[in-house]
């Protein structure tokens, strides 16, 4: 049973992490990114090796949450239209009537969606920014929420077509799971030998819920001090040697909105330095471009970045928590 938007926030997301946790072992802080993703309605990438639990994991969050869903098995031969929907002759009424694709959803699970060609990839660029979609000429509005959730492989080359930089950029987030430790493994044996899990699971998030919620995470306060931190981060991409070209505006904002949020769910009305560190790689990672040098010496955005933090002076607690 869903709960209601009487609940404070908190409460509403402790819910939903016990959902969640009935399927998924550990992960604390990828379930809280997702939940970030979700006040914010913002897309998320999914990214990790495969037998992770990427899947898993969104049909998890997307069964606790009293939205439709849709599920999207991205391969080579899929076309815009398998997506998108198309408009079909009916002969009963002389007329063309549009027959929605998958698109048409609050929740969309896009697996592994770097098996399908560029065309069909951009086919979600309308989708994922504006919320809509154009189909012979006719604009149809998408439902909200709207959520894509999308997983991919980094290490499978054959068969796969890398993500151009204006889709990456449509993602709030990209989110990496790692591997289990040992006890959580041991958890994981236990907890599917029998069943799945996660045909038990059921809704306990409306979409009014979520839009309550969203408003929750706008109301947060931020420091004038801490959006100087926030703009000396992403400032800072674009002048060092190693990155060819830093986050953009776009990205200036997620992670404005994301730390918002991030403290909402924690239950803090204000956001912290903490807040904006922790969201820095996940938003801002495959948003930035490395030089040819930085790739040659095997560096990662995640170390650079990390670098980069180290590197740029945090506020002091006094001046931001006191005022």
């Amino acid at each position: 049973m869903a709960v209601t938007t009487n609940i404070p926030l908190q409460t509403i997301v402790q819910t939903v992490r016990d959902n969640v946790s009935q399927v998924i072992v550990g992960k604390e802080q990828a379930i809280d990114l997702l939940l970030v993703a979700l006040f914010c309605q913002g897309h998320v990438l999914l990214e990790d090796v495969p037998g992770i639990g990427k899947t898993t994991l969104a049909k998890t969050l997307a069964r606790s949450l009293d939205c439709r869903f849709q599920r999207i098995q991205f391969t080579p031969d899929l076309l815009p239209s398998d997506i998108t929907g198309v408009s079909v002759f009916n002969q009963k009424t002389d007329e063309f009537e549009y027959r929605p694709g998958p698109i048409m959803a609050q929740i969309v699970l896009a697996d592994e969606i770097n098996r399908a060609g560029p065309r069909t990839q951009a086919a979600l660029l309308e989708a994922m920014q504006e919320r809509q979609v154009t189909v012979d000429g006719a604009t149809r509005p998408l439902p909200q929420p709207f959520l894509v959730l999308a997983t991919q492989n980094p290490i499978e080359l054959e068969g796969t077509f890398e993500l151009p930089e204006a889709q990456l950029d449509r993602f709030l987030m990209r989110v990496k799971l790692g591997y289990p430790d040992y006890e959580e493994e041991r958890q994981i044996l236990r907890r599917f030998k029998a069943e799945d899990p996660l045909t038990q699971v059921e809704a306990v998030l409306t979409a009014v819920d979520i839009h309550h919620g969203s408003q929750q995470c706008r109301q947060v306060f931020v420091h004038p001090v801490l959006e100087e931190y926030l703009l000396d981060i992403i400032h800072a991409t674009r002048t060092q040697e190693t990155i060819q070209l830093g986050a953009s505006p776009r990205a200036s904002l997620a992670l404005y909105h994301t730390s918002q949020a991030l403290a909402a769910i924690n239950g803090h009305h204000f956001t912290t330095p903490d807040h904006i560190k922790q969201l820095v790689i996940p938003v801002l990672a495959h948003r930035i471009i490395l030089s040819s040098e930085a790739r040659l010496r095997g560096k990662t955005a995640e170390e650079i970045l990390t670098a980069l933090l180290e590197q740029i002076p945090v506020p002091v607690e006094e001046i931001w928590e006191n005022s």
